[in-house]
C-alpha cells in the first residue's frame, strides 16, 4: 500500500485490486461515458419520443364500440344504439369516435322516445271482441293511470249487436259510484273543462253510463290526457285519470246491428 491525499487533504492508504477487477471497472466506466455521450448527441426530438407515453387505447376502445353503435343503427335497434351511444360520448368524449356519434344521437334518442312512449300509450289499451248475451261485443278498455292498485276504474267503450254503442266507467272494487238520477261529471280533455252527463245502469253493476256517447268519442279522438271527477261510495270524490292517447279507433272492431 501507498499513502495518498484525499480530497479533504487526509492522509489514507490506496489499494490495489486484482488485475480482473480492475478490467470490469474500467468497462462499466467505458460504458457510462459513451451513455453519456449518445445523451448528450442525441436531438430533442428523440428524447420527448423516448419520454412519451404509451399510445393511447381508449381512441381503440372507442372505436370497436362505435362499430357496434353503427351495427345496431342499420338494424334499427334503437334502445341499445342510445345506450351505447351515451357510454361513448361520456367515456371518450375527446375522441372521433365521440364526434362521429354526436352527428346522430340526439336525433335518434329522440325518436326512440317517441316511439317508446307511443308504445307504451297504446299498450294501455286491450281490445276484445266476443259473444255476449245473446249478440257479440266489442270492446275497448283502459284502466285509470290514477287511481292505481285496488281503486282502479275502468273507462270502456263498447259496440253491441243487440245494445248498440256506449261508454261507461265500471268500478273494479268497492260498490261504485254515488250518482242519483242523472249527474253531471266535471271532465278535462287535455286540460280543456268539458261536462260528462251520466247515470247508474238501473241493474245495479257498479258502473257510470255517459248520456252523449258520440259527443265523448269525438273528443276522446283528439285527447291524450282525460280527466273525470268522481263520487264514490268508498273512496268520495276521486279524480280519475286515462292517459287516452294510445287509442286505435281501427282496433274497436265495428259490428253489423241486429235485424
Amino acid at each position: 500500500m501507498r499513502r495518498v491525499f484525499d480530497r479533504r487533504g487526509r492522509i489514507g492508504e490506496a489499494r490495489s485490486f486484482p488485475s480482473g477487477v480492475r478490467k470490469i471497472m474500467r468497462r462499466i466506466a467505458t460504458l457510462i461515458a459513451v451513455a453519456a455521450l449518445a445523451t448528450a448527441c442525441s436531438s430533442p426530438q428523440d428524447q420527448q419520443a423516448a419520454q412519451a407515453p404509451a399510445p393511447d387505447t381508449r381512441a381503440d376502445e372507442a372505436a370497436k364500440k362505435l362499430e357496434i353503435y353503427q351495427q345496431l343503427l342499420k338494424l334499427h335497434n334503437d334502445g341499445p344504439a342510445v345506450q351505447i351511444g351515451h357510454e361513448i360520448v361520456d367515456k371518450y368524449p375527446d375522441t372521433p369516435a365521440a364526434a362521429e356519434v354526436k352527428k346522430t344521437l340526439d336525433a335518434m334518442e329522440a325518436n326512440y322516445k317517441a316511439a317508446s312512449e307511443k308504445a307504451r300509450l297504446s299498450a294501455l289499451w286491450l281490445y276484445q271482441t266476443s259473444p255476449m248475451q245473446g249478440g257479440t261485443q266489442s270492446t275497448a278498455t283502459i284502466q285509470s293511470s290514477r287511481p292505481t292498485g285496488e281503486q282502479t276504474v275502468r273507462l270502456i267503450l263498447r259496440r253491441h249487436t243487440a245494445w248498440g254503442q256506449s261508454v261507461f266507467l265500471y268500478a273494479t272494487t268497492g260498490k261504485g259510484f254515488v250518482c242519483k238520477g242523472d249527474c253531471s261529471l266535471k271532465a278535462t280533455f287535455d286540460g280543456k273543462p268539458k261536462t260528462i252527463k251520466a247515470f247508474r245502469p238501473p241493474t245495479g253493476e257498479p258502473a257510470l253510463l255517459f248520456r252523449n256517447d258520440a259527443q265523448f268519442l269525438k273528443d276522446l279522438a283528439k285527447t291524450k290526457r282525460l280527466t273525470i271527477d268522481v263520487v264514490t261510495i268508498s273512496r268520495g270524490e276521486t279524480t280519475l285519470l286515462f292517459e287516452t292517447g294510445g287509442f286505435d279507433p281501427e282496433k274497436w272492431t265495428p259490428l253489423p246491428k241486429k235485424k
